[in-house]
């Protein structure tokens, strides 16, 4: 028996090779592409830099032997792994073929996305992943489950040492949602992609309810009213280009500093319009965005969860070159209450920016919690205690700018001095107190105002008097929890100088295992 010559082994390798590309086969991937859907291949070659993905694990296939697998053993075992680069960043990177056995998880396809996360993990790179499946393949049982065990556990030995980004990218079910949702950021696309525990014949047939797949778990669903999704786009290109600006903002591990951005944009920028944008009567709304844009660099402000509880604004920015991540209040929606969406939304961005030692800036005009019974009932006391548990844990430089009403225990959670602020600012419109003049003037002086002769104009006296000697940032500047009051215009270039001052903060905190964060 002779030996083949090597031509002849590499023509096997050749065909090999080509066995994988093809995926589930052309009538497959014709079905895919007719719903305006990339291959696997095709999504990753769409997001990471040219000609720079390497794949691992090509060969892989399932080893089941029930339900005529055995039969059907396709290279690659329908997910593609491997690594490469975004603007010249290492990334690891696995996406789920729908054209293979649905997308469906199996034990070798699970190990072939714990292989990437480990190897993430181990060099310190983001791990990103494109979802597309039908859920677990039934035919492999509890191997198919136990698979879902062991990414779950590895998103969460991962979470806060590198950055970890789901992108859903068509079906997403069953226990295959619970991976994207211990991840940092999950991005959908509009009409594309879908996430649900349980799809619309099951609730039909449990509950008797009818809903569409798209009204239950669609992208418009997840980044308006659950909130599990981060970041919303038409198409998968728009997706690839948000998935590439936020990386933009990160480091590639905890360890690791976020990149800067050059900027001609001067530190020392003042903007006399601020002047104009908040307005002084505390009970007229605007835009928070103006602000934000008016101080960071350029203008470009990214936000994270932008069709979410919109009475509070997070995304990512560069001031003075650094990125930095902006919590603030928008008066626009519901005043800028604190309520349990917002709590929930803010305390998470304050705290993913602590873990990637991203400094973080707060823009306050709150004028205290939501009231009524729906929040009362629905938790807003174990969910505002997260966000002032998320800024109090935060070691990062943290600096606040008061632009209007700082009310009670809202104002206390929105990064307050407090709460461990580096820098506290106030513009002088600022009202820093326990509540609002009218209610406070009420409260106080009840005796009075209900003695006098003329009740309501004794009312709007007290009204006045109690703003003009407390409802200002004058009193919290004499106690030391404002460190500077400011004229808008200033804001920019006060913030610049803070963060140059804070970039070398470092402060002990308690040795222990981890904290408790309220639920």
């Amino acid at each position: 028996m002779g030996f083949r010559t090597i031509e002849e082994l590499c023509a096997d390798l050749e065909a090999k090779r080509r066995s994988s590309l093809a995926g589930g086969g052309e009538e497959a991937v014709s079905k895919q592409k007719s719903k305006g859907k990339g291959t696997a291949r095709e999504r990753i070659a769409a997001l990471l830099d040219p000609g720079s993905f390497v794949e691992l694990d090509e060969f892989v296939t399932h080893r089941c032997n029930n339900f005529g697998l055995e039969e059907r053993k396709i290279p690659g075992d329908g997910v593609v792994t491997g690594w490469g680069t975004i603007e010249g960043r290492k990334v690891f990177i696995y996406s789920q073929d729908f054209t293979v056995f649905g997308g469906s998880l199996g034990e070798k396809h699970a190990d072939k996305i714990c292989k990437v996360i480990d190897m993430a993990m181990q060099n310190g790179c983001p791990v990103i992943g494109i979802n597309d499946s039908g859920g677990a393949r039934i035919q492999e049982g509890t191997d198919a489950l136990n698979g879902y065990g062991k990414i779950f556990r590895r998103n969460t030995l991962a979470s806060g040492v590198i950055p970890q980004f789901s992108v859903i990218m068509g079906p997403t079910a069953g226990g295959a949602v619970y991976s994207p949702a211990l991840t940092d950021y999950i991005f959908m696309v509009d009409k594309e992609s879908v996430m649900h525990i349980t799809g619309p014949e099951v609730i039909r047939a449990v509950t008797g309810e009818s809903v569409t797949s798209e009204e239950l778990g669609g992208a418009a669903t997840h980044n308006t009213i659950t909130g599990d999704a981060h970041f919303c786009a038409k198409d998968e290109a728009e997706c690839f280009s948000q998935i590439r600006k936020v990386l933009s903002y990160l480091p590639l591990n905890n360890l690791d500093e976020a990149p800067l951005k050059a900027t001609n944009d001067d530190p020392q920028r003042a903007d006399i319009e601020l002047r104009g944008i908040v307005p002084v009567n505390p009970n007229k709304g605007y835009d928070v965005h103006e602000v934000i844009r008016r101080v960071v660099d350029d203008g470009e402000f990214v936000e994270v969860q932008a069709g979410f509880a919109k009475n509070i604004v997070t995304g990512y920015a560069h001031i003075g070159n650094r990125p930095v991540g902006i919590v603030a209040n928008n008066a626009d929606v519901m005043a800028g209450c604190l309520d349990i969406n917002a709590s929930d939304k803010a305390s998470r961005f304050v705290r993913h920016c602590d873990a990637f030692n991203i400094p973080i800036v707060t823009f306050v005009d709150v004028p205290g919690y939501l009231p009524g019974k729906e929040q009362e009932y629905g938790g807003i006391i174990r969910k505002g205690a997260k966000l002032l548990y998320a800024y109090s844990e935060a070691s990062v430089p943290l600096i606040t700018v008061i632009m209007r009403k700082a009310y009670g225990g809202a104002y206390l959670a929105m990064s307050s001095k407090s709460l461990g602020a580096d820098a506290v600012f106030a513009w002088p419109q600022a009202e820093i107190a326990v509540m609002g003049a009218e209610g406070a003037a009420s409260i106080v002086f009840k005796k009075e105002i209900e003695g006098d002769s003329d009740p309501s104009a004794k009312r709007l006296e007290k009204i006045d008097a109690y703003r003009e000697e407390f409802a200002n940032p004058y009193r919290a500047a004499e106690r030391g929890y404002v460190d500077r009051v400011i004229m808008p215009e200033e804001t920019r270039m006060v913030v610049c100088q803070a963060l140059d001052a804070m970039e070398s903060k470092r402060e002990e905190r308690p040795a222990k295992k981890h904290g408790v964060i309220p639920h």
